[in-house]
Order: structure tokens, then sequence, then C-alpha cells
């Protein structure tokens, strides 16, 4: 298998649909051996992994919530006994809801937190062991620009996502001598199951304001993720933002 990935292992959280779906792909197509996680193991998922094992990679599929902390180190250790250490970890499994701050519930508030902040320390965590031990790793974590800018009705995503950001920044400056490299990447919007579930007022009143004059599809961010998780074109890389966001945040 030749290709920018060959002979690495990667773990995609969120692998089922969307943005996961396609970096998995992608990851597929560049020789990386993979194993997609994500809530279901429905028909979607089903299907990405048969689209990867395409390529003529190894994939295992597992049901897992990134949020929960047993599931998670059952998650590892699956994927662990199926394709040996993981090096590339994307943390990607997320949710989108809509809510002014003076309507929501603290549970609508926490459960934003968990899954697409908490789940994300927990995978990083039961990443870190065997990247330490190989002297190699590469963490990308799926933000969004909601995350450096704010958005009306998102309160509790936008700070999951700010979440998000300054956790890799940190992390990146505890494993860079190990090896290790922790970026994100902060997408605008994208046409995925999850901005479906947005109001046609938001959508319509972002997709004017963007530079570039439309919402990105998934396979438009991708490439990022795999050249942040490629050698040499991801070893400078740590600690950074990558904003594939129709030009609605520049930095």
């Amino acid at each position: 298998m030749t290709g920018l990935l060959a002979g690495r292992k990667a773990l995609v959280t969120g692998a089922g649909s969307g943005i996961g779906a396609a970096i998995a792909e992608a990851f597929a197509v560049e020789g990386a051996d993979l194993c997609l996680a994500d809530k279901t193991t429905g028909v979607d998922l089903a299907e990405v992994a048969r689209r990867c094992e395409e390529q003529g990679v190894n994939v295992c599929s597992v049901r897992a919530d990134v949020a929960d902390e047993l599931d998670v180190a059952r998650l590892f250790s699956e994927a662990e006994a199926a394709l040996g250490d993981i090096d590339i970890l994307v943390n990607n499994a997320g949710i989108l809801t809509e809510c002014r701050v003076a309507d929501m519930s603290v549970a609508m508030f926490d459960e934003m937190i968990a899954i697409d902040l908490r789940s994300v320390f927990l995978c990083c965590r039961a990443a870190l062991p065997a990247m330490e031990r190989n002297g190699f790793g590469r963490i990308i974590n799926v933000s969004s620009q909601l995350g450096q800018r704010g958005g009306a009705g998102l309160a509790h995503y936008s700070a999951a996502k700010a979440g998000v950001i300054g956790f890799t920044r940190a992390l990146a400056r505890e494993v860079a001598t190990q090896g290790i490299t922790a970026n994100c990447i902060a997408p605008g919007p994208i046409h995925t199951a999850l901005s479906a579930g947005l109001s046609k007022e938001w959508i319509a009143s972002v997709s004017a304001g963007l530079p570039l004059g439309r919402f990105g599809v998934a396979a438009e961010v991708a490439p990022t993720a795999v050249l942040l998780a490629s050698d040499p074109g991801g070893n400078l890389y740590t600690g950074q933002t990558l904003g594939p966001n129709s030009g609605d945040v520049m930095l």
C-alpha cells in the first residue's frame, strides 16, 4: 500500500457521516488503516467502512459514546486489538443544537459540553500512551469557526468549540517534545446532517455573509486533515487552527 498515510493507524470519531466520513475515506485513499467510531453502527457507518475497505486498507467499526469514559476505554481497546497502536486520532464526533441563552436548560448546555468537548479530552487521554511510547502521534480535533467568532443561538456550541481550540493549544505544548502534534480544524458552514437541523433563516443569513458566498461540503474539509496527518506535510504544524471556512473568519 502506498500513499501519504501508508502504514499509519487512524481512529476517526463521528465517522458515520459528514466530515468524519469524508476524513475517513480520504485517509483510506492515502493508505491508512482505520477504526471508524460512531454512536451507532447503522447502515451509514457500514457503508463508510465498505468504501474505505475498497481502498485496500484494514477497517474496523466500533459503536461507542465518546462522551462516556468507559466507552472510550473500550473503543481504544477494540481499535488496538484490531489494528495495533493508534498513531492518528481525529476527534470529530459532535452535536449541534440551536437555542437562545435565555431559554437554554442546564441539561442542553451540559450535553453539548459533554459530547463536543469532554469527548475530545477523553479520546486524547486514551490515545496518548501509545503515541508517547512510539514517539509519534498526530491529533486532529475538529472545532468550528463559531468557536472563534460565536453565533447567535449557538452559545453552548460556540463555547464547546472554543474549548476544543484552547485544549488543543495546551495539549500541543505538553506533547511536542514527544513527537506528537495536536491541531484543530475549524470548518465554516458545511452542508452536513448537523447543519440541516438549523433553522432556514439562520442558514440563509449566514450564507449571505460568507466572502465565498456558499457553504462548503465535507470533501472540501478532509484534505486539511490529510495534510495535518501526513509526513512531511504536517510536520511543522502544532497548536494551530486551520480554517476551511469560506472566508467567514480570517486570521
